[in-house]
């Protein structure tokens, strides 16, 4: 008799620049990650709106985590500052609705990195893992 095992929805909005081509080289590399993990290309980091990562969880993710370039080393200047900052107002956000700090991230992962993003890939599933299912905002059309 199998037993089914939780596996968490993951979510990862990775920039163009930096978090996807470490993405790319951890594949490359046969570095392992959750197969549940979800990579969303996105220009820059400060393209995700808040308004993305409320739809994530209303469809059914688990954990959303936002990988950019490295503070100072933005493709486009700033705009991972402004990541951070819509990220520290989401926080406050998910808070108000109840939802676990836990459940969202965002870390810095340059093109080089490979290895660190696999290792925060797995630990960020280990940890939404930990938390269980994300039930607060579920829309039950979504649902499969």
């Amino acid at each position: 008799m199998q037993v089914n095992e939780y596996k968490p929805l993951i979510v990862a909005f990775c920039c163009n620049w930096c978090s996807y081509a470490g993405a790319d080289l951890a594949g490359n590399n046969r570095l392992n990650y959750p197969a549940d993990v979800k990579i969303i290309r996105v220009p820059c980091s400060c393209r995700v709106n808040p308004m993305f990562i409320l739809r994530a969880f209303q469809r059914g993710a688990d954990g959303v985590i936002i990988c950019g370039c490295h503070p100072g080393d933005c493709h486009y200047t700033s705009g991972n500052y402004y990541a951070r900052r819509r990220m520290t107002a989401l926080f406050s956000m998910l808070d108000y609705l109840g939802i676990e700090r836990e459940r969202t991230r965002l870390e810095w992962v340059s093109a080089a990195e490979g290895a660190k993003f696999a290792a925060t890939m797995n630990d960020f599933v280990q940890q939404v893992t930990a938390l269980g299912e994300n039930k607060r905002l579920e829309d039950l059309r979504c649902k499969k």
